[in-house]
C-alpha cells in the first residue's frame, strides 16, 4: 500500500507550487560566505517552471531554525534547507528540524560505514563527532553524497516534502541536480523539462534588444511571455507560454526567428557561457589560443581553465601587469610604450602578437587598461580598456570606456573580449575575412 503521508502527483499548475528555501549558517549572516545557494537553487527551479516563494537566512541557533522550519512547513509544498549537517557543535540543523516536524532521528549503520570508508580513502582518521552525520529521519530517506561525509536527507510527510542539503556547493549542487530535481519532477512539483527557451545574446543592450525583437513577438500577443535579463555586454531572452497555447515547437520556431534576425549578436540557445561557446569553436576548428592580461590579472584565462578539456586548445596565459613584464616576457618594444603608453591600441596589439608567438598559438588575446578607481589620465581615464587580437586573418585592436567599479570594469572587459573572439572565430568558420566591427586595423 502507498504511504499515506507521501505526496500524490500534484495536479495544480506549476506556478502555484510553493517552494521555500532556508539557508542556514552564521557565516552567511556575518557576510563571511556569500549566499550562492539562493541564486543557484532559484535558477534551477526557475528552469523547471517554479519560482522560489521565499528565502530566509537563519543563524545556527537551534530554536530559530526550528521556528522557521515550522512556519515554512505550515504553508509550503516543499521546504529546502542548506547547511548545518556537519559534525561540529554548531551543526544543529538535523535536531532542530526533527523537533519542528515531529519525526525522530535514528542512527543508520549504512551511513556510518560510508563515512568511515570515505575517511579511509582519504587516509584520515574518523573522529567520534562524525557519527552525528549518520543520523537520519526515522521515516525518511538518505540522499547519498559522493563528495562529502554528510548525506542529504529527504522526508515526505503530511503531503509535503522536506529536502535537507549539505552546505558546501561542491556537495550540494550534484545532490540537487542528480537526485532532488528528478524526485521533485516525479512528484509533479516541478516540470520534467525546462519551462522556457533561452536565447543568449552579446554586444546589444537590453532595451535595443527588445526593440529589435518586438516585431517577432507582436503577432503572438499574450500567448507568448518574454523576459529579459541583462549582464555585462550581454543579455538573455526567455520565451515561454504559461497558458500552454504555444507548444515547444512553436516556441522554438519563434526563437529561431529571433536568432536569424540577430545575426552575429545571437550567441546560443540554452545556458552555456560565452567561454563554453568559444571553447567549442576552438575545438571544432582545431585552433589554439594564448592570452596576455594586464588589468584583468588572469580573469579572462580563468574563463577557459574552468572548462574541462580546455587543454586541447588553450596553450597558456601570462599576467604581465607592469611595463617591465610586458617588455621582457612579451617582447613589447620599450619605445612603443614610451610613445603610446601601456594602455593603448598599439601595446594591446603587441601584447597579443607577443603571447601568440611565445606559445606558438593561432590566436592571441591581450587586455590592458585602467580598471580603476585610480590610474588613468585626462585623455585615458579609469575605465579605459584596450583589447588586442592576433589571428590567422589579421591583427586588430578595440577600445572600451566604461566608468564603473573596478570589478565591473574587469568583468565587462573579459566579456567583451570573449564576445570579440567568438565573432572572429565564427567569421573564420564561415570564410568571412573582413575585420571585426568597431575594431581599428593596426599596421
Amino acid at each position: 500500500m502507498p504511504n499515506p503521508s507521501t505526496p500524490a502527483p500534484n495536479p495544480r499548475p506549476l506556478g502555484s507550487r510553493r517552494i521555500e528555501l532556508l539557508t542556514l549558517g552564521d557565516e552567511l549572516l556575518l557576510g563571511l560566505t556569500p549566499n550562492s545557494h539562493l541564486t543557484w537553487i532559484g535558477e534551477q527551479l526557475g528552469r523547471r517552471g517554479v519560482q522560489l516563494a521565499r528565502n530566509v537566512t537563519v543563524s545556527d541557533e537551534a530554536d530559530l531554525i526550528a521556528a522557521e522550519v515550522r512556519a515554512a512547513w505550515a504553508r509550503a509544498d516543499v521546504v529546502i534547507t542548506t547547511g548545518g549537517l556537519g559534525p561540529t557543535c554548531d551543526d544543529r540543523t538535523r535536531e532542530a528540524v526533527a523537533a519542528a516536524i515531529g519525526q525522530p532521528l535514528v542512527h543508520d549503520p549504512a551511513i556510518e560505514r560510508a563515512i568511515a570508508d570515505r575517511f579511509a580513502k582519504l587516509g584520515r582518521r574518523m573522529t567520534p563527532n562524525n557519527l552525528k552525520q549518520a543520523d537520519r529521519f526515522e521515516r525518511g530517506e538518505v540522499l547519498p553524497n559522493a563528495n562529502g561525509t554528510a548525506p542529504g536527507l529527504w522526508v515526505e510527510q503530511d503531503g509535503r516534502v522536506l529536502v535537507m542539503l549539505p552546505g558546501p556547493p561542491n556537495e550540494l549542487r550534484p545532490l540537487f541536480t542528480e537526485q532532488v530535481l528528478p524526485r521533485l519532477a516525479r512528484l509533479g512539483l516541478i516540470g520534467e523539462h525546462e519551462a522556457y527557451i533561452q536565447l543568449r545574446t552579446a554586444g546589444v543592450g537590453e532595451s535595443a534588444l527588445e526593440t529589435r525583437l518586438q516585431p517577432v513577438f507582436a503577432p503572438h500577443g499574450d500567448a507568448l511571455s518574454v523576459a529579459y535579463c541583462a549582464h555585462f555586454w550581454r543579455a538573455d531572452v526567455r520565451l515561454s507560454s504559461p497558458s500552454g497555447r504555444l507548444g515547444p515547437a512553436a516556441l522554438q520556431a519563434i526563437a529561431n526567428e529571433c536568432a536569424a534576425l540577430l545575426g552575429e549578436d545571437f550567441v546560443n540557445f540554452g545556458h552555456d557561457s560565452l567561454a563554453r561557446v568559444v571553447s567549442d569553436l576552438f575545438r571544432a576548428q582545431e585552433k589554439t589560443l594564448a592570452v596576455a592580461e594586464s588589468c584583468t590579472s588572469g580573469l579572462f584565462s580563468g574563463q577557459f581553465t574552468d572548462i574541462c578539456g580546455a587543454s586541447k586548445f588553450f596553450r597558456g596565459s601570462l599576467v604581465c601587469y607592469g611595463n617591465f613584464a610586458k617588455m621582457q616576457v612579451l617582447d613589447v618594444p620599450e619605445s612603443l610604450i614610451e610613445q603610446h603608453g601601456a594602455v593603448s591600441d598599439e601595446v594591446a596589439v603587441a601584447m597579443a602578437t607577443g603571447v601568440a608567438e611565445a606559445f606558438e598559438a593561432d590566436y592571441g588575446v591581450a587586455i590592458t587598461g585602467y580598471s580603476g578607481p585610480g590610474g588613468g589620465t585626462t585623455a585615458t581615464p579609469a575605465g579605459t580598456i584596450h583589447l588586442g587580437l592576433h589571428s590567422p586573418q589579421g591583427v586588430w585592436s578595440k577600445k572600451m570606456n566604461y566608468a564603473a567599479a573596478r570589478a565591473a570594469v574587469q568583468e565587462r572587459a573579459v566579456t567583451m573580449a570573449l564576445d570579440w573572439l567568438r565573432r572572429e572565430l565564427g567569421r573564420a568558420a564561415s570564410g568571412v575575412s573582413a575585420p571585426p566591427r568597431r575594431a581599428t586595423l593596426i599596421g
